[in-house]
């Protein structure tokens, strides 16, 4: 029988299907199913600083309500300060005692200083490790993006002088270069980069004409894009590359490593099929590796990336040449 194992920000994992941030891992229960379905490890849900500050307005708003209803009165209330991110810790805490599998913190913060001060809250939980979550939505037409990029690396570097576990930096792709982007990280000591964040968009309702949130999974089809991004970097940094999004099935996992991705994250298909889910996907892998004669993925890993590839265009713009002009197959 093959193994699986694989090493996770320089923790050695069962196996490398690793559970992504989301809502489902707030419940216990699942985290304890989701270990049993065998899976590798857990970056439990993100802790957003936004949130924080917004049930903190909301918590004023609602003690400061009644203030005026008596001439004499300063306040209905004693002083209350919202909890910040007491619960969240509290909950992450709770999370590390439920498993024996790795368990790793993700965090979004908005100011330099509160990703420091956040990350080591995290950080002395007992996490593994700590994923930084970067969603940028600029809102200045003149905001420079290499000025956004570096406030990100210098975000990057004041957590990794913080904290002495693992980082990692979960990254969009919506960088002009994302080739660059993640060498810096590295350079910066950054253990593995995850590709990519599944972005929240905004939707309309064109019945009621208004923004709606619905449910934003990504389909099947788009772990095609960190396949790319994993082919492009394989051997060219010493982080992990995490492969994230679209990723439904024990083969899309496979293509994935053979393109060059160290480990994957896996959320939306988990949704869509359950839990158990996790199962199947880690036994279809298991007898692709024992139909190949492989006994391990590194007997494999990055068999399929530019840098061992004697074709120079496969990850190149002849690809998507090619494509066009041999269109009328796809007619067939």
């Amino acid at each position: 029988m093959a193994k699986l194992t694989s090493n996770y920000l320089g923790i050695e994992l069962r196996n490398p299907l690793v559970v992504g941030a989301c809502d489902l891992l707030e419940n216990q229960e699942n985290l304890v199913k989701i270990e049993k379905a065998g899976a590798g490890a857990i970056v439990y849900k993100s802790l957003f600083e936004e949130q924080i500050q917004l049930e903190d307005m909301e918590l004023s708003m609602q003690l400061n309500e009644y203030n005026d209803r008596n001439a004499e009165m300063t306040s209905l209330f004693p002083d209350v300060s919202h909890a910040g991110p007491a619960e969240h810790l509290y909950k992450l805490k709770k999370a590390i005692e439920k498993l024996n599998i790795p368990l790793f913190g993700s965090l979004n913060a908005v100011y330099k200083e509160t990703w420091v001060k956040y990350a080591g809250m995290i950080a002395n939980t007992g996490v593994s490790g700590l994923e930084l979550n970067f969603y940028n939505v600029p809102f200045s037409f003149d905001k420079p993006s290499g000025e956004i990029e570096q406030e990100q690396l210098d975000i990057v570097k004041a957590v990794i002088a913080e904290v002495k576990i693992p980082v990692a930096v979960k990254l969009s792709s919506y960088y002009t270069n994302p080739l660059a982007m993640v060498k810096k990280l590295d350079e910066l000591g950054v253990k593995g980069v995850v590709l990519f964040n599944k972005l929240f968009q905004p939707e309309v309702d064109i019945t009621s004409e208004k923004h709606i949130t619905p449910w934003n999974l990504s389909s099947p089809e788009e772990y095609k894009l960190p396949l790319r991004f994993a082919g492009l970097l394989h051997g060219e940094i010493k982080a992990d590359i995490i492969a994230n999004t679209g990723i439904y099935s024990g083969k899309d996992i496979i293509k994935l490593i053979l393109a060059g991705a160290s480990n994957v994250q896996v959320v939306s298909t988990l949704y869509k099929n359950g839990v158990s889910h996790i199962s199947k996907m880690l036994k279809d892998m298991e007898e692709w590796l024992d139909v190949k004669n492989y006994n391990s993925l590194d007997d494999f890993r990055g068999k399929l990336s530019r840098k061992s590839l004697n074709n120079p265009f496969v990850y190149k713009r002849a690809q998507y040449i090619d494509i066009l002009l041999n269109s009328e197959r796809i007619m067939g």
